[in-house]
């Protein structure tokens, strides 16, 4: 039997399946006397399901500053439960700063531990390793958005994931295959929904399959391995110029084959 003692509980909630919410996930939204959530209609609509009588409100990056000092001393006295539109909250989301404040203040903070698109999402891709790097949402702007895939695909994890808005992610795909060799990718799209899709092959083929996607979409990728020898990248671009390959195709291939940069590969055609 669960003791409910004051603090601010973390609750995960459904990322699309209802048949996901932990009879423990839901017992915290009833004993909860306050729930401070990303949007409270999309959550009040499961919070009303388990019966809780729990007063709402609205935790986000606009308004949190000024929540957290309203939020703290409901968790110090009862239970306060904080949930996010869907998944774990506090992972990619302005939550994580009441969490933050809760320990400053020394407040308890509880896990009730359930659904989490970006475990989901590693789990069904079937990439392994000594450590995957998550980026949270990718930038919008192009320049930005390059910067943090290349520093993220050239350090030292094995797997890095993002999430992604449905619209860039065919342009998104595209960027990968040319900055990083067309690295193998898993795209998840809708996980635990009506029209759940995970995808796995290289990202310009899954730029081509995901053109006009809809829905919630996380992105894993395997990286490249670091380039096999850098000498090795100028041979291989003289032997395609002497082969009469264009220099676009041929620096993308090098890149897929070494893992360099593909605009490196690009470069050497000019030492040939």
């Amino acid at each position: 039997m669960t003791t409910w003692h004051p603090g601010l509980y973390i609750v995960a909630t459904p990322i699309g399946n209802l048949g996901d919410l932990s009879p423990r996930a839901a017992e915290a939204l009833r004993r909860a006397a306050l729930i401070a959530a990303e949007d409270t209609r999309t959550s009040g609509t499961l919070v009303r399901s388990t019966g809780s009588q729990a007063r709402m409100v609205s935790l986000t990056e606009h308004n949190v500053d000024e929540r957290i000092p309203q939020i703290l001393p409901a968790a110090r006295d009862g239970v306060v439960a904080l949930v996010c539109d869907a998944g774990t909250p506090a992972i990619a989301d302005p939550g994580a700063r009441l969490v933050a404040a809760a320990h400053r203040e020394g407040i308890r903070v509880f896990a009730v531990p359930g659904p989490s698109a970006l475990a989901a999402a590693l789990s069904v891709s079937g990439f392994d390793g000594p450590g995957a790097h998550f980026l949270g949402f990718l930038p919008r702007q192009k320049g930005e958005r390059t910067r943090a895939l290349r520093q993220a695909l050239g350090g030292a994890a094995s797997v890095v994931v993002f999430f992604e808005s449905p619209g860039r992610l065919a342009a998104t795909l595209l960027e990968l295959a040319e900055i990083h060799g067309d690295p193998e990718t898993v795209v998840c799209r809708e996980l635990t929904k009506l029209h759940e899709e995970v995808v796995r092959g290289r990202a310009s083929l899954l730029a081509q399959h995901f053109e006009g996607a809809r829905g919630e979409c996380v992105v894993v990728i395997q990286p490249n391995p670091a380039s096999i020898d850098g000498s090795a990248v100028v041979p291989l671009v003289a032997a395609m110029k002497r082969a009469g390959a264009r220099r676009s195709s041929a620096a993308a291939e090098v890149a897929r084959l070494t893992g360099c940069p593909r605009e490196d590969a690009y470069a050497a055609w000019e030492d040939v």
